[in-house]
């Protein structure tokens, strides 16, 4: 099977779907990037991301329902599929090998 190429900011918003659980959607992602990366991110790349990873089967999405808050219009609430699971563990052990090949001394904080 042919491996689709995840992105940095396309991992952590699957991540932050994976935490949210349920509540994922745009506004919700948006809000925990920020809140566990103090990164602030426009909702347009969050919004842009989760279509990407739909399309590349990485999450799926549907439509919950509408909300008096939201002026009766409905969240597309977002889920990581089996794909996408596979995708982070994939990614996750890559990034596990490649930090066990670090050098002991490459991150000393006294040479920065």
């Amino acid at each position: 099977m042919r491996r689709t190429y995840l992105g940095e900011f396309e991992e952590l918003v699957l991540l932050i779907i994976s935490i949210l659980g349920r509540e994922a959607y745009g506004v919700t992602v948006s809000r925990e990037i920020e809140q566990q990366t103090g990164r602030v991110v426009a909702f347009g790349s969050v919004h842009n991301t989760l279509i990407r990873l739909e399309e590349k089967g990485f999450v799926k999405s549907e439509l919950g329902g509408a909300t008096t808050e939201r002026g009766g219009r409905r969240k597309r609430l977002f889920q990581v599929t089996a794909l996408g699971k596979t995708a982070l563990a994939d990614i996750q052990q890559l990034r596990s090998r490649l930090w066990k090949l670090m050098p002991d001394d490459t991150l000393k904080l006294s040479d920065i």
